[in-house]
């Protein structure tokens, strides 16, 4: 039996994961976490054997969460399920530690496979995906082209996405607990990096990207 930690801000998308996971005969749910404090809680009282994280968990960065336990929890296989488009967020995952992403628009079919795929020691993404990094990691890199957000650190494109939902330059650093000055460098940069003229440009581009970004691949 094959225990799973699950961490997400969502108490109904919270139980129903429970409820799928614990129908499995070799699976079972060995605690839930809706942010940060409460997943380190659970993983100093248990061991599970994998966990799945949520990009997005209140106002914090689930990949935030994923480098933090590669680091402390090396041998943790981790699952993002997420509601962010794959060709933007499902890279930077596996980056940053995770072994695994689905959206959660997939069937529950696939969160079963990919968690079992994952605790057999592979690395579980959507064959679209697989192709992209293969691409990518072979040195072929025009041959899927890559979203322009791509330039983007992942720092930066977290400010990016903050700007998409309407947050102020003062609303996302008290979000992420960063100076204003500092999130006036970050907006400074992607608008270098992605060729804006102006500050409402940037603003009008990052809307119309989060908007887009749960509708199929984002291109920028």
């Amino acid at each position: 039996m094959k225990k799973i930690l699950i961490v997400d801000d969502h108490p109904i998308f919270r139980m129903g994961m429970q409820e799928l996971l614990n129908q499995e005969d070799d699976l079972t749910v060995c605690g839930v976490a809706e942010d940060f404090a409460s997943a380190r809680r659970s993983l100093s009282e248990m061991t599970p054997d994998l966990a799945i994280i949520d990009i997005s968990l209140a106002e914090e960065n689930g990949l935030d969460l994923v480098k933090e336990l590669a680091m402390k929890y090396s041998g943790l296989p981790v699952l993002v399920l997420s509601l962010h488009d794959e060709s933007v967020w499902a890279e930077r995952a596996i980056r940053a530690g995770a072994r695994g992403y689905v959206m959660k628009k997939e069937a529950s079919e696939s969160v079963i496979s990919a968690i079992r795929n994952i605790l057999s020691g592979k690395i579980h993404v959507s064959p679209d995906m697989m192709s992209h990094l293969l691409d990518k990691f072979q040195g072929n890199p025009g041959a899927q082209g890559a979203p322009t957000v791509d330039l983007l650190t992942d720092r930066e494109l977290e400010v990016f996405r903050l700007i998409g939902s309407g947050l102020s330059t003062r609303e996302i650093a008290e979000r992420m607990k960063l100076g204003i000055k500092t999130i006036g460098t970050y907006r400074d940069r992607i608008r270098q990096k992605l060729c804006l003229k102006s500050g409402s440009e940037l603003t009008r581009h990052a809307v119309l990207w989060k908007e887009n970004e749960h509708f199929g691949r984002s291109g920028g």
